[in-house]
């Protein structure tokens, strides 16, 4: 019998197709028993039950409690540092001296005042009780750098509000600094709430919570009127969750309680500073840097270790009849701390951080080889061969830029080697002369009192800042109507104006070498090669190495170098003194980008390179910065005004930096006040960031046709024309074209567009160059004038004129 063959027409059944959920033996086979490394640990990860992940879940919400406990038990305690509090009072109407005799109280503890800690009012609080000391200071009224300063090393900040108003003015524009700078943690009493009548204490309290909720979301409001409210407080400051800046956690930092200059032998204005206090932050380091706040950057000669003045236990003299009055007698605590104290370490001179800020520029670095005989020889006789032609060029002009000028009567000009404001805005800067003498108008409705103040009022108007100021505003207009447009001048030829610019094909993809044409002042920088590597390993090797040092909570003294005497003049006088560790490379300048936002309370117009005062980080210096677009591109246009509508990016010499650090930009009034105008935070130290400036000349169509148009007023001679005729051209309707040829000699030129121009049309031209910071870095700000308090509450104090 015959088997049986199927035909061509049998049926073909497709495959099964496993897919992605396919087997572990259809992948082993398919890769021949070979698996790849993922799989094995998400296979580790997989075998995880459901109630080892619930334990493994508890055990990581146990660690991170356990961690916030020891924090808290850390702070304040008998090894840890003092908890530094920082009570500012939000309102005119407060009493400073008030709130503090609640806090000195006998029962709660210790009161030690610290006369010689740079701050009058300041002292240590030692509660055996509560097993907590602290530290309570405040600021002068008003001195704006002093509260500042002192919110950068405070564990905590106490506000003052007043029962009605909660803050006024001048409270107002302190929130507004400390909120741009970064607040660590803060708790809100009210002082005086008792002294309202009972009927109104509770609608009081109600608008007052209204009024903080605005600022302080979700945060409640304690009493401070009496002495049972004050010790409520300090258990709420001894038990809150501390909130960290990141600025400050890297970095070791102190704030000065004692301080003592012995000058050199050389010079009695430099010396040696002894600043004793404790160690906060993170391990400090003899070798490295000191950044004393608002002095500059020292370096350390050695660390002490003397006893510790304020113990949480301090010994009571036998003596005493009377058992409660616990005082520390000063005579043997300065007696035991001269026979106690010890060199805990030395700094090494060869592995301690070196204070040079800037590069020494060579001027024969980069330079070529000098070439041989032959070469020399072949140059000389290819130079007498060639025919030489005599042209007028512009100052600065290449031998090749100068063989594509064809007209041979060009003007000739001066370089602008300076980028001037005169450059920046070409506008008509006549300012019209009223020469109307004001009649006088008799009136017999005006008091002879009223008179009198005007005149005071008028006596005390500078007109020469007024006619500044109006010129600004005239300026911001111009720019907001008309971006980047600059008039073609009319004595000086367009290319010599112009000569520094270029034209591009697309600004966002045409390329530009960032090494191109640098500044000399690019020769004292330092620049990194990958600023974000070098920032991760300078914090991992701080998280996870062991540096031998002063550790955390330690009282010590450190013995500062160099140190000019006017820094302990300013301790004595009131001052707080605080000092920071420094990074490796904080002390070298370079190139720093910081994005800011305009502060709603300022109206009046930045211009770019004004003076500015500048808070980045812990650092304090005044530098005339540049601001530009804040964009992911490779470059990015330059702002001739700090606008208030998006984020800008400022950029100026200063000292290395490394982010996170809060950044605030103050501008010095005629008055001498600061006045806040923006904030932000630090991006990059890049100085590859390249800022391009762009200027817009316009012109106007003379005679339309099809696709070709007359334009004029572009230029205004010939030779500007054809020196301009590779850059493209562009409408404000869209179109886009091209110079075919100049007409007559008075700027006149023949254009082609890729369609019709319409009458109302304006024809521009974009011309593009990079622009650089000027190097006016100045690590020293003047002291501003104290905030003037008003009745009513505004965004940033105003003067009182009368």
């Amino acid at each position: 019998m015959a088997a049986h063959r199927s035909g061509p027409l049998k049926q073909q059944n497709k495959a099964h197709k496993g897919g992605r959920h396919r087997g572990r033996g259809s992948a082993q086979r398919d890769g021949k028993g070979r698996l790849a490394p993922k799989t094995l640990t998400k296979k580790v990860r997989k075998d995880l039950s459901r109630v080892d992940q619930r334990h493994r879940a508890s055990q990581l919400r146990k660690q991170k409690k356990e961690a916030v406990l020891a924090e808290k038990r850390q702070l304040g305690n008998k090894d840890g540092p003092p908890h530094q509090v920082l009570v500012i009072p939000l309102h005119g109407s407060i009493s400073l001296p008030e709130a503090f005799r609640l806090f000195q109280d006998r029962d709660t503890g210790t009161v030690v005042h610290l006369n010689e800690g740079g701050c009058t009012d300041s002292f240590m609080l030692l509660s055996s009780h509560l097993k907590h000391r602290w530290c309570f200071t405040s600021a002068k009224p008003g001195d704006l750098h002093t509260v500042l300063d002192l919110a950068k090393v405070a564990d905590t900040i106490l506000f003052l509000l007043d029962p009605l108003e909660g803050w006024d003015s001048t409270g107002d524009y302190c929130l507004s600094c400390l909120f741009a700078q970064g607040l660590p943690t803060y708790t809100l009493a009210v002082q005086g709430g008792s002294g309202l009548p009972a009927k109104k204490q509770i609608d009081a309290r109600k608008k007052l919570s209204k009024t903080v909720e605005k600022r302080f979301p979700g945060d409640k409001l304690l009493l401070l009127d009496t002495q049972q409210e004050a010790g409520m407080l300090l258990r709420q400051l001894a038990n809150q969750k501390q909130r960290h800046l990141a600025f400050r956690d890297r970095r070791a930092y102190m704030f000065a309680h004692a301080a003592d200059f012995v000058p050199s032998e050389e010079n009695n204005l430099v010396g040696t500073l002894k600043i004793s206090g404790y160690v906060r932050g993170q391990v400090l380091n003899v070798n490295s840097l000191l950044h004393i706040v608002g002095h500059g950057d020292f370096q350390m000669k050695q660390i002490d270790a003397p006893v510790d003045p304020f113990p949480l236990n301090p010994r009571v003299l036998k003596s005493q009849k009377n058992p409660m009055a616990m005082e520390i007698c000063a005579t043997d605590a300065v007696t035991d701390m001269e026979e106690d104290i010890r060199i805990l370490v030395k700094a090494d001179p060869e592995r301690q951080e070196s204070l040079q800020t800037e590069v020494i520029p060579d001027p024969m670095e980069g330079e070529q080889t000098w070439p041989t005989e032959e070469e020399l020889s072949e140059a000389n006789d290819f130079s007498k061969k060639r025919p030489r032609v005599v042209k007028k060029v512009p100052k600065g002009t290449s031998t090749y830029q100068a063989e594509w000028i064809l007209d041979e009567d060009g003007e000739s000009g001066e370089d602008e080697s300076d980028d001037t404001e005169h450059e920046d805005f070409m506008e008509d800067e006549s300012q019209d002369e009223s020469g109307e003498e004001e009649e006088e108008e008799e009136c017999e409705t005006m008091t002879i009192g009223e008179s009198v103040r005007d005149d005071l009022y008028d006596e005390k108007v500078d007109e020469e800042a007024e006619e500044k100021m109006l010129e600004k505003y005239k300026q911001e207009r111009l720019e907001e109507m008309f971006p980047d447009e600059v008039d073609t001048p009319r004595d000086v030829a367009a290319r010599i104006r112009f000569q520094k610019y270029r034209g591009l094909k697309s600004f966002r993809t045409s390329p530009w070498d960032p090494k191109e044409n640098l500044p000399q002042d690019y020769a004292r920088i330092f620049q990194f090669q990958n600023f974000t590597n070098t920032r991760k390993r300078i914090f991992k090797e701080i998280e996870e190495m062991e540096v031998e040092g002063a550790e955390v909570g330690w009282y010590v003294t450190l013995h500062v170098s160099e140190v000019p005497v006017s820094v302990l003049e300013h301790f004595k006088q009131g001052v707080p003194l605080i000092a920071f560790s420094l990074l490796p490379h904080e002390q070298k300048m370079s190139v720093l980008n910081m994005v800011v936002s305009r502060h709603p309370g300022n109206t009046e117009p930045v211009k770019a390179k004004e003076e500015l005062i500048f808070h980045c980080g812990f650092r304090r210096f005044r530098a005339s910065p540049l601001f530009s677009q804040h964009t992911a591109a490779d470059k990015h246009k330059f702002q001739r005004f700090l606008t208030a509508d998006m984020a800008l990016v400022v950029t100026v010499y200063a000292p290395i930096t490394f982010p996170p650090a809060s950044v605030l930009l103050f501008k010095q009034n005629s008055n001498g006040m600061h006045s806040l105008i923006a904030s932000g935070y630090l991006l990059s130290v890049n100085p590859d960031r390249m800022i391009i400036k762009r200027v817009v000349l316009s012109g106007h169509p003379f005679k339309i046709f099809t696709k070709m148009a007359v334009v004029r007023y572009m230029f205004f001679n010939r030779d500007d024309v054809l020196w301009f005729k590779p850059v493209e051209l562009r409408t404000k309707w869209g179109r886009r074209g091209h110079i075919k040829e100049p007409l007559g000699t008075h700027g006149h030129m023949k254009c082609s567009f890729d369609g019709k121009l319409k009458s109302q049309d304006t024809v521009l031209m974009n011309l593009y160059k990079r622009v650089f910071p000027r190097w006016t870095y100045d690590p020293y700000v003047p002291e501003p004038v104290p905030w003037v308090r008003n009745e009513t509450t505004s965004a940033a104090p105003q003067v009182d004129m009368q």
